[in-house]
């Protein structure tokens, strides 16, 4: 996950503009948020943990002043939830200072973090961004060469905005895993996640990041290079599955009817008996409406969401994310005597679903058949989601009717892999279902701890 923005203006105010940014993106990630800004050359950065509305407030805005600002939103896969792994990381390198936001997961961290040890660089936090941010720092070569130098030792997925040099900087991985988009506010310059970030702050999506290509915004405009050959495309599947918001194009293209029709899909796949389809929201609401449109069941809330408590996939541990679970949904009354479809995008872990479906048969539903608008996630992830351990997936070594038995629902069936493929648009060859098919675009390491780069407790 995490979430970057970036942008390089000299009238406008860009640290305000970098935190509705981030407003826009906070679903990425609900850990820590950060600001950085550059004031002709001078770095400063603010980041703490929480969300963005906890760590920002008006004084604080007002007291970063700059003509190029980056900011991020973190949701930890390397490196534990602590403040010194809160982004944007600042890098005082040899040849330059750099700040930097990082979007991905690199499969080649512990080797490139060896090397920078071993020829004396200081690294102070536990995570793989700053090995990208040390190598740009450590380059006496100018600026965009330091960049395409660095992305060639890089290997794994990497959207990044930085600062360095009164310049803005953006660049992404010759996979594409994960999303980039260049945005323009007049004539000033912009850079997101997703595209829903460059709407709430006016900018006119102008096109996604190609894979292997860094952009940078300096006084003469807005320059690019093919800084690495682009390798077979590999954006994350996941990103239309769960990741992005609704409103966002991934790959150009809407990330909601995406999901609608993945819905519509899964009713042709795996029709059912029932009174009444409801969703998990709000993850599971366009497909429930893809759902219920193909099917003709039809279409209700039945499940109400504290929509103050976070995500729960995301929190960082199993304890929290299962208190979160209990705080964040109950069902409605009128579930009682009916037959429900319960529909949500994907079962990872198994917890929440195993929590509503009880939930549900409490309240009185008659019978509960879970629907999942994506195969089974069966394999890990090396790119970004923090599923790194194979032991976490409830699928991995289940079948479906054992996986049934787990969530004690009435049935379950899953979107097959290409029903979920059709619904995207996008060719199978484009992008990476490796937690699905157990297919890797890259190499991957046989097994990676989340907090291996971390001091061992005292």
């Amino acid at each position: 996950m995490c979430g970057v923005f970036g942008i390089r203006s000299l009238e406008r105010d860009v640290a305000r503009l970098a935190y509705f940014g981030l407003f826009a993106l906070q679903h990425r990630g609900q850990e820590s948020a950060g600001i950085a800004v550059s004031e002709r050359g001078r770095l400063t950065v603010l980041r703490d943990m929480g969300l963005v509305a906890q760590v920002f407030n008006e004084q604080q805005l007002q007291a970063l002043p700059g003509e190029v600002a980056i900011g991020h939103t973190r949701y930890s896969t390397t490196g534990a939830n602590r403040w010194a792994n809160a982004q944007p990381l600042i890098h005082h390198g040899r040849a330059r200072t750099v700040a930097l936001g990082h979007n991905g997961n690199l499969v080649n961290a512990e080797e490139l973090r060896a090397e920078l040890l071993e020829d004396g660089v200081r690294l102070g936090s536990g995570s793989d961004t700053e090995v990208i941010a040390a190598l740009i720092g450590r380059d006496p070569a100018p600026l965009a060469e330091a960049v395409a130098n660095a992305m060639a030792r890089l290997e794994g997925a990497y959207s990044v905005a930085a600062l360095a040099e009164e310049t803005l900087v953006a660049f992404r991985d010759p996979n594409g895993f994960r999303p980039l988009t260049l945005g323009r506010i007049g004539e000033d310059w912009v850079v997101a996640s997703e595209t829903c970030a460059l709407d709430l702050v006016g900018a006119e999506v102008v096109r996604d990041v190609r894979p292997g290509e860094v952009v940078w915004v300096d006084a003469d405009g807005l320059h690019s290079a093919q800084a690495v050959p682009a390798g077979p495309s590999a954006l994350c599947i996941f990103e239309h599955v769960y990741f992005a918001r609704p409103d966002s194009r991934v790959a150009g293209v809407e990330v909601h009817g995406v999901r609608v029709r993945m819905g519509e899909r899964l009713a042709r796949e795996a029709p059912v008996d029932a009174d009444l389809v409801i969703p998990i929201p709000d993850s599971g609401t366009p497909a429930a409406i893809g759902f219920s449109k193909e099917s003709g069941i039809p279409f209700d809330e039945g499940l109400i969401k504290n929509r103050y408590v976070a995500r729960t996939f995301i929190q960082p541990d199993q304890e929290m994310r299962e208190q979160g679970i209990r705080l964040k949904f109950n069902p409605l009354a009128e579930v009682a005597g009916r037959r429900i479809v319960v529909v949500d995008d994907s079962i990872v872990r198994g917890n929440t679903m195993r929590q509503l479906v009880q939930m549900l048969l409490a309240a009185g539903a008659a019978e509960v058949h879970v629907r999942i608008s994506s195969p089974p996630v069966v394999a890990p992830c090396f790119y970004g989601i923090d599923m790194a351990d194979e032991d976490e997936l409830a699928a991995a070594h289940r079948s479906v009717e054992e996986m049934r038995e787990l969530i004690g629902a009435t049935s379950l069936h899953y979107l097959s892999v290409e029903g979920m493929q059709e619904a995207t648009g996008l060719p199978e060859d484009s992008v990476c279902r490796a937690c699905f098919t157990r297919e890797y675009p890259t190499r991957v390491p046989g097994r990676v701890a989340k907090l291996r780069f971390e001091p061992a407790p005292a």
